[in-house]
């Protein structure tokens, strides 16, 4: 992997021209909001611009189907346009926190050439679901208290990776429950206390852990590990993983989710507390920086190390999942993992109490970092920009930035991911 820190493959461009997807050879058209960034105040009219793409099949004279939601959810308003020249305007607006969904079609109900585009409406305001849980410490201390119980025994295999000045280790470490296993990296011949650690977190899927990506960022400096969100092992082929997928890891994501104590995601959010702990330990790490990154499932974990861990001290989450699991108590859309069901309207009240104590908005009111990097999607519907932001808005986080990405779905286009880099390396002096 030539970039490590594309965590998610870039599908759509973060400015403010949007490629509509469409079943055709060139784009359809492009979609441009009036205001350059994508945000508006509440109550402010939103206007969105058509214009057909130059090779495009639409007829210039083209009748469109638009429908806008609150970010996927109703309020619903239903429209057609007709093209005048290939080109057309929409306007919209919202009167609460939240994000604008316009998705635009060239057939009703989505069919044809078809697209979206979104707009933020006072994000900066956008709050929490549900009230911040009386017992999440002493839940959270008890769980770190029975990591703390169980000794690390880390057993390290070296590996051949291609940094000629970097030395890897296919690693394991002993835990609640699963093993952390991933790889670790390290500039050979570094001194003691001389090198900041860098741990990255996988996105949803079961695979192995990232040994090119790992090395690769050794090779820049530092302590670095990768591990895979299982505990399962690294380097086998894809038969390996499919299998898993259809056996004892087959939709994890509900495992257990009935019960805080049983939930799948409590073990996986301990391994990185564990590798983190294992990192700590390594004679070379020079005792104050430690980089938690990733995107999706892999920002998930972030916010969870950031607020389990104090010895973090900058955290990267691109298009978190985890966000705001009880969205629907708001009439909003929770992030994935989608983690409680709702039946008539009516969300398990089991499983949506369970949720409470693995919500990203809730780690981020403990977030302990003192640098918080994020990044939203404006028409992700894996990872909806608000509830992204409702967990962003909880950091205690002064130094926190938010990466806004206009017209992104569920991905990182590689400008973002490198405005990212930047700033954690400004901040740590990298």
């Amino acid at each position: 992997m030539k970039n490590p820190f594309r965590i998610l493959v870039p599908v759509m461009c973060a400015g403010m021209i949007s490629t509509l997807c469409a079943k055709e050879a060139g784009p359809a058209w492009t979609v441009r909001a009036d205001h350059e960034n994508a945000l508006y105040q509440t109550g402010e009219t939103a206007t969105f611009t058509i214009t057909l793409g130059a090779d495009s099949k639409v007829a210039p004279d083209a009748e469109l189907h638009w429908t806008m939601t609150k970010d996927g959810v109703d309020p619903t308003t239903k429209g057609k346009v007709k093209l005048q020249g290939g080109k057309a305007t929409i306007t919209g607006k919202l009167d609460e926190p939240g994000f604008l969904l316009c998705k635009v079609s060239a057939e009703p109900d989505g069919k044809g050439a078809a697209g979206s585009w979104g707009v933020g409406y006072s994000p900066d305001r956008i709050g929490r679901s549900m009230p911040f849980p009386q017992e999440f410490d002493a839940f959270w201390k008890d769980q770190l208290e029975k990591l703390a119980a169980v000794p690390q025994n880390p057993v390290l295999k070296p590996v051949e990776n291609k940094e000629k000045e970097v030395e890897s280790f296919d690693t394991r470490v002993d835990c609640v429950g699963a093993k952390v296993s991933g790889y670790f990296a390290r500039p050979k011949g570094a001194k003691p206390k001389s090198l900041p650690i860098i741990l990255t977190l996988h996105g949803a899927g079961i695979r192995s852990a990232n040994l090119p990506g790992t090395a690769g960022l050794a090779a820049q400096g530092m302590l670095a590990m990768d591990i895979n969100a299982h505990g399962i092992d690294n380097g086998k082929d894809g038969a390996f993983y499919d299998a898993l997928g259809r056996a004892e890891l087959n939709n994890y994501r509900a495992i257990g989710r009935e019960s805080r104590e049983k939930g799948y995601f409590v073990g996986m959010f301990l391994r990185s507390k564990r590798a983190l702990d294992f990192l700590c330990s390594q004679p070379e790490w020079d005792g104050k920086t430690v980089v938690v990154s990733g995107g999706s499932q892999g920002g998930f974990q972030a916010f969870a190390a950031a607020a389990l861990d104090d010895r973090v001290t900058v955290m990267v989450a691109h298009v978190p999942a985890g966000c705001d699991h009880s969205g629907m108590l708001a009439n909003r859309v929770a992030g994935w993992p989608k983690m409680v069901p709702v039946t008539d309207g009516r969300p398990d009240p089991a499983v949506l109490e369970a949720s409470r104590y693995v919500d990203n908005v809730n780690f981020a009111a403990r977030c302990k970092a003192k640098v918080a990097i994020v990044s939203a999607g404006f028409v992700d519907g894996v990872c909806p920009p608000t509830s992204v932001y409702a967990a962003y808005n909880e950091l205690p986080v002064k130094d926190k930035v938010m990466l806004d990405m206009p017209g992104a779905g569920h991905s990182v286009p590689d400008g973002v991911s490198k405005k990212a880099r930047e700033i954690w390396k400004e901040r740590i002096g990298k």
